[in-house]
């Protein structure tokens, strides 16, 4: 890692294993929940929930980084990261919202959207270690896509069958 310092980088406070390991639990669960979107053909598929996950526990990672730079300094914090979750729901909700498509048919891709947010929070949650609630957080995601999502199709079945009788 001495070489990164010499390159001009900065030393981390977290373990280089730890951050590792922390950014591929992000891929995890940005692969957990944008999977179901690739199978079903949705516009933002595997790739695209892989990166915003990615890209959330990267921008976590960095502002506990700098956070832990500024801090150990004079004792003064000069460096907020509880604003890093406000610019990554900010910046998703941005392209969560040109997933959604509003046409003379009513709205679609709400739940594309909801999902591309929610691969923000998986990773910001494994950026900032909190591998639990990452965890949990995919465990109830597949439950609402697939369980609900079978569901609500059993439903409009049932509902086109009523109506047609």
């Amino acid at each position: 890692m001495d070489l990164f310092v010499t390159l001009g980088g900065h030393h981390t406070v977290l373990p280089s294993l730890e951050t590792a390991l922390r950014v591929l639990f992000a891929v995890l669960a940005g692969t957990v929940v944008g999977l179901n979107r690739e199978l079903r053909n949705k516009p933002a598929g595997l790739r695209t929930h892989i990166l915003i996950a990615l890209a959330s526990a990267l921008f976590t990672l960095i502002a506990f980084e700098i956070h832990m730079q500024f801090a150990s300094g004079q004792g003064m914090k000069t460096a907020d990261p509880v604003r890093i979750i406000d610019a990554v729901t900010a910046g998703v909700a941005f392209l969560a919202a040109g997933a959604i498509i509003r046409g003379r048919g009513g709205v679609h891709g709400l739940t594309t959207g909801a999902n591309m947010w929610l691969a923000g929070a998986l990773g910001l949650a494994c950026g900032a270690g909190y591998y639990f609630i990452a965890f949990i957080g995919s465990v109830f995601a597949l439950i609402v896509l697939i369980v609900l999502g079978k569901l609500e199709a059993w439903m409009e079945t049932k509902h086109d069958k009523d109506v047609s009788s």
